[in-house]
């Protein structure tokens, strides 16, 4: 099992559940405790546990540990690992660049799709740099539950609900109970609140950018209208609309 997939090989016993559950819903404290508690049984267990204990110390900002402690380390899920870290704690662009033609080198030859772990880190790499593309390319060759999950993040923030919904659907395939599809389920239901302002908001520019006809974009605005005249979006648009009938007034030929 690659470092990272997220579950255990059937019928053996998933040293690493709390471990994994603690990183994946933010308790990252608890989720290092959990890591530097743990005895695992294999050199596999091993390593998937150092990867969540060092991308822990990543999400609390602790860099340097990540950079120190991995420094020289022959696994390369961690060297993975200290990548990402190496590019957060960088303070100056041209530094990111660095580290960003060394990541497109690699990406551009042959990946080894079994250590989902890198995919993940390219991924968030190129997530913080804007360029979420290659970010679904990179997570695009993994299987792991924990790609899939991500490309769903991006996905929706992309406002590709149809296509968000296909990668969930090949998660519940994979495992419908584990946590990461639980919270995937939940941010995909999240996004289908077809009555939520925002979403009808994002509707309205989706019709726009889609050139959709203009009924379109009319329907999503009324439905605004109606279930969120308090919303300030509805609010500023109404004053535009009522300044807009004053200008035509004073045009408007006398009598």
């Amino acid at each position: 099992m690659a470092a990272g997939t997220g579950a255990a090989p059937a019928g053996e016993a998933d040293e690493l559940f709390d471990l994994r559950n603690s990183f994946y819903i933010g308790a990252f404290q608890a989720a290092i405790n959990e890591a530097q508690r743990a005895k695992p049984s294999s050199p596999q267990q091993e390593a998937e546990r150092d990867v969540f204990l060092f991308r822990s110390y990543i999400a609390q900002r602790k860099f340097g540990v990540v950079l120190d402690e991995l420094q020289g380390s022959p696994s390369p899920e961690l060297q993975s690992v200290r990548m990402f870290a190496q590019f957060l704690a960088s303070d100056s662009q041209s530094q990111r660049d660095s580290i960003m033609a060394e990541l497109d080198k690699k990406m551009a030859k042959s990946v080894d799709v079994a250590n989902s772990t890198f995919l993940l880190m390219a991924a968030s790499i190129y997530c913080h740099q804007q360029d979420p593309d290659a970010a679904l390319r990179a997570l695009h060759q993994g299987d792991s539950l924990e790609c899939l999950a991500m490309m769903i993040q991006i996905l929706l923030k992309l406002d590709r609900l149809d296509l968000a919904r296909k990668e969930l659907k090949k998660m519940q395939e994979q495992d419908e109970d584990a946590t990461l599809t639980q919270l995937a389920t939940a941010w995909v239901n999240l996004a289908l609140d077809s009555g939520h302002p925002e979403t009808l908001l994002n509707l309205v520019v989706l019709s726009q950018h889609l050139g959709k006809a203009p009924e379109v974009t009319n329907r999503y605005l009324s439905q605004l209208k109606d279930a969120h005249k308090n919303h300030p979006f509805i609010q500023e648009y109404q004053a535009k609309e009522n300044d807009f009938d004053r200008l035509a007034l004073q045009y408007a030929p006398s009598a």
